[in-house]
């Protein structure tokens, strides 16, 4: 074990292995913590990562194989009262508007990546460094340990993911339907000509939980309904696993420590709706920051210099004011029961898919090709 590291990442998700491999190599050495926890089940969640994500993990060779990252050619987003709304990458001059990645696949290769990286060393206790980065997740224990506030809005709603194989292929199409208060979503795997898709469903949890324990053709049929036979029958493939939504963000995202200095990344700082699949965009976005500004700081900074995490920290919180922000107006505006509110939504989304350049700006902004 090195008698001290420049820095501490607590947090072995695909935040902290991403950040760990890059800071490595930048020669910073790395101590990489994860919390022990009791064997994990399948992991039945998929991402959809944009193209500065993807550079982020083919810059360490980490980008999955064809087969586990499915190029999204067109989205389509269907409302409840007729209102719709369709991207398609071609009018982007684009090869994909973003790629759909199976979750157990990226992770695999992230941890070998690490294994295999001499500067960073895997503890099995939290490292003492210069700068600790908590990439813990949601329910931090070390955030919660620095005193940081962490605001919270439960939105009332749960998440469920699951797999199923669709008698139709799924033509590298993205699918959404907002209806009666749910979300849900149809997100193609399996490469180009596959027909399974990624399932997140959000409802409320009082039937998350049923939809959770029904029979296989229980939930296959109310599945089929829900996405309009839009793919024709589905076939479930995988478990069911729910969890509560919500919206957050950290006050502070850095600060003092007795050994050196703290920042927070991923879902330890922030949480938004999946509605927008941008919860894992935004957690590599941190990396992409936080590895810009200490690999450009002037050769006398400390990596726990005050002034450069909070550069950090600003760039962060603007980015997220701007993403987190437009998901939690969408889901607010669906999740909303009054009539009046569905003809306005669904009106809505007719204009804004003849808008044009704003169009244009709100696909290129989703994909990470537009500025601010």
């Amino acid at each position: 074990m090195a008698s001290h590291y420049d820095i501490g990442i607590r947090g072995a998700g695909i935040v902290g292995r991403t950040l760990a491999l890059h800071l490595a190599a930048k020669r910073l050495r790395v101590a990489l913590y994860a919390a022990p926890s009791t064997p994990a089940e399948s992991d039945v969640r998929a991402y959809a990562l944009n193209q500065p994500a993807r550079a982020l993990l083919e810059g360490i060779r980490c980008w999955p194989e064809a087969a586990q990252a499915t190029p999204v050619l067109r989205m389509e987003v269907h409302g409840d009262e007729g209102g719709e709304v369709a991207f398609d990458a071609a009018l982007q001059g684009t090869d994909a508007l973003n790629w759909i990645v199976d979750v157990p696949a990226l992770e695999a290769q992230l941890t070998e990546a690490v294994r295999f990286q001499p500067l960073i060393e895997v503890v099995d206790t939290p490292p003492h460094a210069t700068l600790t980065v908590v990439c813990e997740g949601r329910a931090s224990q070390t955030r919660e340990e620095l005193g940081v506030d962490f605001d919270v809005t439960a939105y009332g709603q749960w998440a469920l993911a699951a797999r199923v194989n669709c008698a139709q292929g799924h033509g590298q199409v993205a699918r959404q339907w907002f209806s009666g208060g749910e979300i849900l979503a149809f997100l193609p795997m399996d490469g180009p000509h596959g027909n399974l898709c990624a399932v997140v469903w959000s409802v409320t949890p009082e039937r998350a939980a049923a939809l959770q324990v029904a029979s296989d053709m229980d939930f296959e049929t109310a599945l089929q309904a829900a996405s309009h036979d839009a793919l024709g029958a589905v076939t479930l493939k995988s478990a069911r696993k729910v969890w509560p939504l919500q919206h957050a963000l950290a006050r502070r995202w850095s600060g003092p420590s007795g050994t050196g200095a703290w920042v927070l990344a991923g879902d330890a700082a922030h949480n938004v709706h999946p509605l927008a699949g941008q919860g894992l965009n935004l957690g590599l976005g941190d990396v992409a920051e936080l590895v810009r500004v200490l690999d450009t700081r002037p050769y006398w900074r400390s990596v726990a210099d005050p002034k450069l995490l909070r550069t950090y920290e600003r760039a962060r919180k603007a980015d997220f004011a701007l993403v987190g922000g437009a998901g939690d107006t969408l889901q607010q505006l669906f999740a909303h029961p009054h009539a009046a509110a569905a003809g306005l939504r669904n009106w809505g989304m007719q204009r804004f898919n003849a808008s044009g350049l704003l169009k244009l700006w709100v696909a290129r902004r989703a994909m990470g090709t537009a500025p601010f």
